[in-house]
């Protein structure tokens, strides 16, 4: 396979050589994984699943990493699994050992002394691990709820002087040795029930890249305009993250199927209208992504 030899280190730089972006994309359950993977498939890119801890308890730490591990053995495909959103070492340190590909370590509720500490621990535990797995850090507070929200989270960085600063980021980078890093630029988790979400700052992008010299991804996908995407991608970011989104679409989709048949009960049947909608969500994202699809 084009890709067999490849490790999620080599599929983003591949990305990124290409100013294209890996989609990543949160599941709750194995429903939303098979719409994501056959998305990814159907698209013929890679993809990363997401499962922050809430995610983890409610699927099991490895069950998730199995369950994935087992689509990309099975078929052959670059499906891979990061822990997304994790508040602790001893949490970094589990996903660690099940076998994640990614982990990432989010120091917003701690000062910003402690989350330089915790992420370098976390980068020798992972170094020390015996397998590759990118450790990924966020610098500046972008909300932390994948929800629908009446307003912009208290505390979450949108004017200029609370978005993340180069000098800042390329001293974080250094001192810890993280692989990738999850700058505010004007974006936040979860979408807006009413009006848009926030610009994105695309200057201050390029400019972090630069001064970090790592990776970057852009969390709180959803609600994010097509052309922000284009230009965040071209600016140097190399994984999305899209969560509410699906959430929505996979809500609707249940809900649709039981108005059309209010007396079903077969799971296998009245959720397959949620599988289709995460489906065709995540097959656009990943068309607009990879630099197959124009924005809207």
């Amino acid at each position: 396979m084009w890709w067999i030899m490849q490790t999620l280190r080599e599929v983003i730089a591949d990305a990124e050589s290409k100013k294209r972006a890996i989609g990543h994309f949160n599941i709750s359950d194995s429903e939303q994984l098979w719409a994501i993977f056959n998305a990814a498939r159907t698209v013929g890119v890679p993809v990363i699943v997401g499962v922050s801890e809430g995610e983890r308890d409610f699927i099991g730490v490895r069950q998730a990493a199995d369950l994935v591990r087992g689509l990309r053995e099975e078929y052959d495909f670059p499906i891979f699994i990061n822990a997304d959103h994790t508040y602790s070492l001893d949490r970094v340190k589990e996903v660690i050992d099940a076998g994640y590909d990614a982990v990432i370590f989010d120091g917003n509720k701690v000062s910003h002394e402690e989350n330089v500490t915790i992420t370098k621990a976390c980068v020798a535990y992972a170094r020390a691990s015996g397998h590759e797995v990118l450790v990924e850090a966020e610098l500046g507070n972008i909300g932390q709820s994948s929800k629908l929200l009446d307003a912009v989270p208290a505390g979450a960085a949108l004017t200029e002087e609370m978005l993340t600063k180069p000098d800042e980021l390329s001293a974080f980078v250094k001192e810890t040795g993280v692989d990738l890093i999850a700058p505010a630029v004007g974006n936040l988790h979860g979408m807006l029930k009413h009006g848009k979400n926030p610009a994105i700052n695309i200057g201050l992008i390029k400019k972090l890249r630069e001064a970090g010299g790592v990776s970057m991804v852009l969390h709180g996908g959803s609600g994010i305009t097509d052309k922000e995407f284009v230009d965040s991608i071209e600016a140097g970011i190399a994984i999305v993250h899209i969560n509410t989104e699906i959430r929505v679409a996979y809500r609707k989709g249940i809900q649709l199927s039981l108005q059309e048949d209010p007396d079903e009960i077969a799971p296998y049947r009245f959720m397959k209208g949620g599988v289709q909608a995460v489906q065709e969500v995540v097959e656009r994202r990943l068309r607009l992504f990879s630099g197959l699809q124009k924005a809207s």
